[in-house]
């Protein structure tokens, strides 16, 4: 960032405070309340951590960073695998930043509002984030703790819900750095956003009222189809359990009215396997486009050829398997032998008078011994 850069006066400065405070509080009120709130807030993250990571020297597709979210294989194709994966990397960690520091950024978190709300005491919302964020850098603190810092300071101050707002743009490396020139600069960013998340809801609610309209066509009085809609459009993603859970209905139901859906092109299946099947909003196309297919898939495996199917229904003729019948001639004549050889080493141990008194030569004398008595007698 560069140090020069014009003044600007206060009649400048007052509109981009002004159009900055517009935005929010225009986005802040459409999305009160709002049923597509969900939905909505994962949109603008994905787009607020994309931007970020863009500021900071990563390009991210924000759909890569979703499949890493909900831990999804990315199909890659001829892209540079090391850099996709570095920058996917970067960006799950400016997501959890965002929505779920670990204790130890949790810290920097809490140190970066404190920040914050010291500016607050003496300039308004808007102005006290620039001035602090401006001080932050200055002091040489990482960027993001102040991100998310902004973002839940302005959802305690100034807006009713914590807007993943962080003016990205201005930390950009040929952005002015004097605070009198950033300023504005950081509200226009702002106020940027805003916009782009009030199209974001705009476009999601398009696609809601339409995928509704083609369910309500000939679907009986008491379906749960359009509950399930709603359902699917408040969530980024669901599954067949978690839809059948909140609607109180068997899971394979729940399966069966996703895959209705799919058919009807309301909602996209963005796995590509059997186990664990993630739908969402027809909106999340691009999503399921950037998850890589299953191995099996890719290899060919999952797919059926024709004339595989017609081979398999014309039963083949087999003759039956001839009966097996054992032939023992081997073994008899080993157990044979091996009875020789036992017989011959007796006599050898006979001969020479090598069995104790309780073994087999002196049980044979003592028997050719009673022989001998019985005769005589």
């Amino acid at each position: 960032m560069r140090d020069e850069g014009r003044s600007l006066t206060a009649d400048e400065f007052g509109v981009a405070l002004e159009r900055a405070a517009f935005a929010l509080g225009r986005l802040d009120q459409a999305l009160h309340g709002h049923p597509l709130l969900p939905a909505v807030l994962h949109r603008m993250r994905l787009d607020a951590v994309r931007r970020q990571a863009a500021v900071d020297g990563y390009a991210i597709d924000p759909w890569h960073l979703a499949a890493v979210i909900e831990h999804l294989p990315l199909r890659l194709g001829n892209a540079d695998r090391g850099g996709v994966f570095e920058a996917a990397r970067y960006a799950f960690a400016q997501y959890q930043w965002l929505v779920a520091p670990d204790f130890d950024q949790e810290g920097a978190v809490q140190e970066a509002m404190a920040v914050l709300a010291r500016g607050a005491l003496t300039e308004s919302p808007l102005l006290g984030v620039a001035r602090g964020l401006h001080d932050w850098l200055e002091a040489g603190h990482a960027r993001p703790a102040m991100r998310t810092a902004i973002v839940r300071h302005l959802g305690t101050t100034l807006l009713r819900t914590a807007l993943p707002l962080t003016g990205a743009a201005a930390l950009q490396a040929d952005v002015p750095w004097g605070f009198a020139a950033w300023a504005p600069l950081f509200l226009q960013a702002l106020a940027a956003e805003a916009r782009d998340g009030l199209r974001q809801l705009g476009l999601l609610e398009q696609a809601w009222r339409q995928a509704r309209q083609i369910v309500a066509t000939g679907r009986r009085s008491n379906s749960r189809a359009p509950a399930a809609l709603d359902l699917i459009a408040a969530a980024p993603l669901i599954s067949a359990g978690t839809l059948a859970g909140c609607l109180r209905m068997a899971p394979k139901n729940a399966l069966a009215l996703l895959d209705r859906f799919a058919d009807q092109g309301v909602v996209v299946e963005v796995t590509h396997r059997s186990a664990r099947r993630l739908f969402g909003l027809k909106g999340l196309a691009p999503l399921a486009e950037e998850v890589a297919l299953p191995r099996r898939a890719r290899r060919g495996g999952g797919r059926i050829r024709a004339s595989a199917v017609e081979e398999a229904s014309v039963p083949a003729t087999l003759s039956p398997l001839a009966r097996w019948q054992p032939d023992y001639a081997d073994l008899e004549a080993a157990m044979a032998a091996a009875d020789q050889a036992v017989r011959n080493a007796g006599s050898r141990l006979d001969a020479l008078g090598l069995w104790g008194p309780g073994g087999r030569g002196g049980s044979a004398r003592s028997r050719q011994q009673g022989e001998a008595a019985e005769d005589r007698e």
